[in-house]
């Protein structure tokens, strides 16, 4: 072996120790809590029966009807949210804001019986999904789950090239020697399941990164624009998309974040826009059921939510984050004149949105059912056992009191081809880059320390 491709080896092993370590709780925890968000279409009837199944009827009431229902038994909250029953069988529901918090109210859309209601943030699947994207600690928890996203990358091409055959047989990189006992079994085990796990693991990473708060908006900002003609025609507000999305439900796909809310009103929002201060009607003049049946007329899919406007020149937001993203869609509605503003669907994404879109829908295990969810339940399998093994290798072959860091050889040529991978890492990935730096000036202090032997020779 050559001395460059020597020297290659004991940095890809550095990496691959440092990514590890500093990785695999954060990989762990998030397996955990994407495999409780993975069955939330099956957990959630069965943990919240009472409130979200139903006995079918012949005839349901109206939206507005369950509306002033909701209203009469939480005069007190306001009504932020609609989400009709996705089934026969199902509740509809109701989003409030109540004193600071956010309640789900469940009504059953035959009878108009409140059948009660949780809190949004505190419910199993909202707390795994607040964990899974920023640890329930918000900015700082986000920065966080990005660097570990960033550094789980490093760790798979680190570890591609770590488990490379070089001329070795099956046994121990295709498949493990069950036959071997100790360090060496979980090294194999480790090994395989990385090696066959890769592919996966770099979709899931690169899928969830697109929704962190620092790449994946620069990557947003990028990549899910559309052309400026799209709202020429309407009045358009400060406020995006995007903003309608909390860290606990998922409202507009991605695509659709970074686009300007229309306003309601026509000339009175060109009016307010320009700094006019045109008094509007407190009420808006259509009513929910009025935007029901639009959703219907256009073919929306089941599982949309409807967002009530809060301002004057607010709007109805129709929008359903389909299973499918080829059936999503988003409308914005005129408050007082029912009038579509904007419609923008999968025909509108471009080529990135698309991919991404559909990135997600497979990382969340939606996009083909059933199959999907197992496919993606096998890959948060291996990504806990991977970790586990990781940790278990590193404790099993770490000297005693000590972190256990792959030596660094400084006998040995540079290799400009990793350096570049590398930088070309932190370059794509920020968070990644400024921490390598951070490790590298760390490393060139503690190398320039005298030994203890130096200082007393």
């Amino acid at each position: 072996m050559s001395k460059p491709t020597t020297n290659f080896y004991n940095l890809a092993w550095r990496w691959h120790f440092y990514a590890g370590l500093f990785v695999a709780p954060f990989m762990i925890l998030l397996a955990i809590t994407g495999i409780i968000y993975l069955f939330k279409p099956q957990l959630d009837p069965l943990m919240y029966r009472s409130l979200m199944v139903v006995t079918p009827a012949e005839h349901t009431l109206s939206a507005d009807e369950l509306m002033q229902r909701v209203h009469s038994r939480y005069p007190h909250d306001g009504i932020t949210q609609y989400l009709p029953a996705t089934a026969a069988d199902r509740s509809a529901q109701f989003v409030l804001s109540a004193k600071g918090r956010e309640l789900n109210v469940f009504i059953n859309p035959y009878t108009g019986e409140v059948l009660g209601d949780q809190d949004a943030k505190l419910n199993l699947q909202a707390i795994a999904r607040a964990l899974h994207g920023e640890l329930m600690i918000g900015t700082v928890g986000d920065r966080l789950v990005e660097l570990a996203a960033g550094w789980g990358i490093v760790l798979v091409v680190s570890g591609l090239y770590l488990w490379w055959p070089r001329g070795k047989a099956g046994a121990g990189v295709l498949w493990p020697r069950l036959n071997a006992r100790g360090r060496l079994f979980w090294r194999d085990l480790h090994g395989v399941l990385g090696f066959w796990g890769s592919a996966f693991l770099l979709l899931m990473l690169l899928s969830g990164m697109t929704w962190t708060g620092l790449w994946g908006k620069q990557f947003a900002q990028v990549w899910n624009t559309f052309p400026a003609a799209m709202w020429d025609n309407v009045p358009k507000s400060d406020v995006q998309a995007g903003e309608l999305n909390k860290a606990n439900r998922q409202t507009v796909p991605w695509a659709l974040e970074n686009t300007p809310m229309p306003m309601s009103g026509g000339a009175h929002a060109e009016h307010m826009a320009h700094g006019g201060h045109m008094q509007m009607p407190a009420d808006p003049l259509i009513s929910l059921q009025q935007v029901v049946d639009l959703a219907t007329t256009q073919r929306i899919e089941p599982g949309y939510s409807i967002t009530l406007p809060t301002t004057d020149t607010g709007v109805f937001t129709v929008s359903v984050f389909a299973d499918d993203p080829r059936n999503d869609a988003t409308l914005h509605v005129d408050q007082y004149t029912g009038e579509v503003l904007a419609n923008v669907g999968w025909k509108d994404y471009g080529p990135v949105a698309r991919a991404t879109e559909a990135g997600v829908m497979l990382h969340e295990g939606k996009m083909f059912g059933p199959f999907n969810q197992i496919a993606i339940l096998l890959v948060c399998l291996m990504i806990l056992l991977g970790s586990a093994s990781g940790l278990i290798m590193w404790w099993k072959r770490r000297p005693v009191g000590q972190l256990g860091v792959p030596p660094l050889r400084h006998d040995l040529p540079k290799w400009k081809v990793a350096i570049g991978i590398m930088i070309a890492l932190g370059v794509m990935f920020p968070l990644v880059g400024v921490s390598l730096a951070v490790v590298w000036a760390i490393e060139w202090a503690l190398a320039r320390i005298p030994s203890s032997s130096a200082v007393h020779s």
